[in-house]
Order: C-alpha cells, then structure tokens, then sequence
C-alpha cells in the first residue's frame, strides 16, 4: 500500500511539473541563469456591461475600472512574493501581467504554481544590428502647403472651419521637441497666458534605461541627449517629433499638420529608436489613463481621443509569437475604452505579400496604414499583407495615406521631408481628429470612426497579394484605399446627426456573413419599425426602404450586383424612436 501511495504522489509529481512546463517558456527552462520574464494572469474581464453607446469618458472609466479591479486581485500574492525575495518588478493593467527584473528556474517554477497565472515568458535580448534611416534631412521651406494636406483634402475641411478644435491625439515615438514653433501652442500642457507648460497628465517617459541594442561597452545614461525618465517632452531622434508635425504642426510659414486646431500629449516608447515591449505597453497604459509626473493619480477622462504609433516591434526588440498577446491585449483594451489606434504597416513592402509582420501593425483592432505617393500609388517600400505571422490571415492595411517626401517638423526648430508609413500614419490620426471636432459625439465609437474612413477612402485595385472575390472593395496593398478626409467629416457629421440622440445602439443579429441573395435579420423585441438603409463602398444605395422586424428571425433579399467579385455593402437601421443599428457585410 505504502508503494502505491508513492507511486500515486510521484505521478502527482510529474504531471504538476507537465502542468508548470505548459505555462513556462521553454527558453527559461533551458538555462540555469537568473533571466527577466514576463508573468501573465488570465485575462478575464468582462466588458458585457459597456454599452457601444455611451460616449468616450464612461468607457475609458468603466474599462479602466475593470481592469484595474481585476490586475490587483490577481497579482497580490505575487506582488507579496517578489516583494519578500527583494526581486524588482513592475506590474501592468492594461493586461494583465508582472515584468519580472530576474529570477532562475526555482523562482519561475514556484510563481508557475500561484493561482491564476496563465504563462510565464522569456524577455528576450538580442545583439545590436544596424539601421537604416528611413529618410534624409532637407531644411525649411517658404510659405507651403504640404502635399500630404492637399491630397486627402484636409485643407477643404478647414474652409469648413473645421480644424481639429476639442480633439486630442497622442503619439507614442522617440520623444517629442515640445518647444518647435509647430508645436508649442498645440501641446495640451501649454499655458498661453504664463508661456509657460504643465506636463502633468501630458507626458510620460517610458524610457528608464540606455537600450542594450546600440552595442554600447557600458550604457551610461549620458549617451542619450535627452537623459533617462525626463520630465518634460524630449525627442533623442527627431522621429516623433516629425510625426507630431504631420497631426498638429502649424506655424506662419508652414502648414504640415492635418489637424492644426488639436491638442497633443505624448509618450517616450523608444531610446534612440529602440523600443521593446515594455516600454510600449507602459506608454498605453499612459494613454488609458494619463498620470501626473511621478505616475500617481491616473485620470482616464484625460485620455487622447486617437494614438498614433509609427513603429512596429520585430523580434530584435523582444516581441515573438510567444508575447505577441500582450501588446494585443493593450490594443484591444484601448479601443474598447473608445480611442483609436492608428498604427503604421511598417516598410518592408521589399519583401513583397505577407510583410505586414510585427506588432502592433498586425493586429485586428490596430487601424493600419500603408504609405502611397503623391500621384495615389503604393510607396514600394510600404508593407502588405496578408498577416501571416499569427496565423490569421486577416487582410492589412485598414487605409492608405501619404507617406513619401513628407515635410515637417525635425528638433531645433526645423523641417524636413521623410518617407515612410511613419509619415502615413499621423495622417490618419489627424483626419480622426477633424472627425471629432466636427461631430464630438462621435468621439468614443472607434467602430464608427474607422468604418467612415473606409467606406470614403479612394479605392485602387491591386491584385498583388489579394484573392480575387476580395478586390471589389480591399486590398492587401491599399486596403480599402487612401483616406479623404473631406468626405469622411461629411460622412461623420451625417452619422453623428442620426444618432446622436439614440441612447443605446439595438441589438440586432444579420447573418450569414458573407451571403449571396437572403439574408437573415433576427430581433429581440416583438415589433420593430423605422428604415433600412444599404449601400456600397463608394456610397450608391442598394436599397433605401420601410421595414417591419418581428421577434426572431426575418428574411430579406437583396439585389446583386452585376459585378463578378464580393462586394462590401454598409447597412443602417434607424428605428422609429431613434435607436440605431449599423455595420457592414460583404455580398458574393
């Protein structure tokens, strides 16, 4: 009896360490040194509660909430644990997961075991490679309109008086020149009437150390010409500073920000521009909820409306398939907290379909943008997709943008023009922020947002990457096309117009997706009356009529287009007492 009892604890044994194995990265448990790792908790959150219409304040705030609530529940007896070892660590919400400075196979196997931890990844460190600029320095030019501006027609909604007033952008880059005559009285800390800035709640620095990447003997803070942890907007490339430009910049010579009326905050992700995984994820809890200097008392109510990201991180900089979910889980979280994600596709287009390849640009809820030239044809440089790498699939980019020669702000007061989908991206969150200032009760329906900015980009057939029932209306080259921003706020302000009185959005279910003829619209409530509204990308109605919609399933039939491929059709209903339901299918 005695030796079937040790037989039964030794099968105990082993299948609790197959259980530890399952969880751990292998790569931990093939050395005996004392490494840093990334604990990550079972995300579990719940946003069932958030209604899709409330506006973008009661979002952040619930979301935060929810997150917040359930990271320090979780993460206390680990919290406890390292605390006891003496062991660094930094925790996070916005997903939910504890940076570990460093701990061997002891340590890694006995949090393996505490309750609720999910996986435990390896923080990975590469050596120094060398990186090509993607641009070249040009100086100032006289009195101009950058090209990028005329050409997604942000100067026609500024005729409207439309220039970005009441919206908020962030960037989260190489630091940012606060003080460049562009960008000064646009940054949101800026006091006009002292000349003076309050950088609380505007600025955060994710940059605690010299990156290992640049190969230096002995990485001493003072390699960096803006220092480590700094209190103010400091750029220590000139990068992010060029992207700001391109969102807000405006002084009396030059106009090179699509959305001069805007105001700016900022975070600091990368080190001479080198980033990693925690630094970008530290700079996206920034922007959920924005903190004061020392990084105390977060206010989701002071979060930007849009986030551009004009990096990517590649395996060099610590992300692999093995932690890919973490930046994930931070876009996702953001966007359910009503805020876009803009996100550059990145340039390695050289290596033709498939190149869309790193985070955060591969991700569902990331708005992707590729890069074209001023005659409206794809930069070569700029990525495509499909996204292969996850397995996904999933067609990139979202929208195309102007991204080649594009001039702006650089450090010490100067411009210059630089090529990339760096350049692209900041287009797009300027054009969102018009968005917002024309209609602000769009603010906060991120869904919406994107949505218009698809259905009204100039669309261009590429068959490169692309299945062929797809090229009616998205690519993997242009996506649904390059933006035009004087339609989208058109667009914006009909939708905002339409719904804004409705108090929640209905719940109804139209499937199949895609579908031929028939179709299936199912209702929750015994009677529904008001109309339905279809059309397609370039914005022609299919169909324009009353309905009635009993509880349970109804059947509807569409007409077919004559063209041989899918289409994407754009659907409305507006109830007769103001509720609204909306969203978008593809017909084949």
């Amino acid at each position: 009896m005695l030796r079937y009892i040790i037989n039964l604890g030794f099968v105990f044994t082993v299948l609790q360490l197959t259980a530890q194995s399952a969880r751990i990265d292998s790569r931990l448990l093939a050395s005996d040194d004392v490494q840093p790792f990334y604990v990550s908790y079972e995300q579990k959150p719940s946003f069932a509660s958030i209604d899709p219409a409330w506006n973008k304040e009661r979002k952040g705030q619930a979301v935060y909430d929810l997150l917040r609530q359930e990271a320090d529940a979780s993460q206390e007896e680990l919290k406890q644990l390292l605390a006891a070892r003496g062991i660094d660590y930094r925790s996070f919400f916005i997903t939910n997961m504890v940076y570990v400075s460093g701990g061997d196979k002891s340590l890694i196997r006995e949090i393996a075991n505490l309750k609720g931890v999910s996986r435990i990844t390896a923080q990975s460190v590469f050596m120094a490679e060398n990186v090509q600029a993607e641009a070249f320095i040009g100086f100032r030019d006289s009195t101009y309109v950058d090209w990028g501006i005329l050409k997604i027609g942000a100067d026609k909604v500024w005729e409207m008086g439309i220039h970005g007033e009441g919206a908020v952008v962030a960037g989260g880059d190489t630091g940012y020149d606060w003080e460049h005559p562009a960008l000064r009285s646009k940054y949101r800390g800026y006091r006009a009437e002292s000349d003076t800035a309050d950088h609380n709640y505007n600025w955060h620095d994710a940059i605690h150390q010299i990156s290992p990447l640049h190969g230096d003997s002995v990485p001493l803070p003072e390699l960096n010409p803006c220092g480590l942890d700094v209190r103010y907007p400091c750029d220590d490339n000139r990068h992010g500073t060029h992207t700001m430009g391109t969102m807000v910049g405006e002084d009396t010579i030059n106009k090179i920000g699509v959305a001069p009326g805007a105001r700016w905050m900022a975070c600091r992700n990368m080190e001479r521009g080198y980033g990693s995984p925690l630094t970008y994820l530290e700079c996206f809890e920034f922007f959920l909820a924005p903190t004061d200097l020392q990084g105390l008392n977060p206010d989701p109510s002071l979060a930007p409306h849009v986030i551009n990201n004009s990096w990517s991180c590649p395996e060099i900089e610590g992300c692999d398939t093995s932690n890919f979910f973490l930046l994930q889980q931070a876009v996702d979280h953001l966007k359910a907290a009503g805020i876009v994600v803009v996100v550059s596709a990145g340039n390695s287009g050289s290596r033709g379909c498939e190149s869309v390849s790193t985070p955060a640009a591969i991700f569902e809820n990331s708005f992707t943008v590729g890069a074209t030239r001023s005659n409206d044809t794809i930069a070569g440089f700029s990525s495509r997709g499909p996204v292969r790498v996850d397995g996904s699939g999933r067609m990139k980019p979202n929208v195309s943008a102007p991204g080649v020669s594009v001039l702006s702000s650089i450090l010490d007061g100067r411009y210059a023009r630089f090529s990339g989908t760096s350049m692209a991206g900041p287009h797009v969150a300027g054009a969102v922020a018009l968005m917002i200032s024309a209609n602000p009760s769009i603010a906060g329906h991120v869904e919406e947002i994107e949505s218009i900015l698809e259905q009204t980009a100039v669309y261009t057939i590429d068959s490169m990457c692309t299945e062929a029932d797809s090229l009616w209306y998205r690519n993997n080259t242009y996506g649904y096309g390059r933006i035009d921003v004087y339609e989208a706020v058109l667009r914006a302000m009909d939708f905002v117009s339409t719904t804004q009185e409705a108090q929640d959005i209905l719940p109804l279910e139209i499937y199949p997706n895609p579908f031929h003829r028939q179709l299936t619209i199912s209702s929750p409530y015994p009677l529904l009356s008001g109309r339905m509204i279809w059309t397609d990308i370039s914005g022609r109605t299919v169909l324009n009529s009353r309905v009635q919609f009993f509880q349970g399933p109804n059947n509807i039939e569409l007409p077919r287009s004559d063209q041989p491929t899918a289409r994407l059709l754009l659907y409305r209903f507006i109830e007769d007492k103001g509720k609204v339901f909306s969203g978008k299918i593809i017909q084949w």
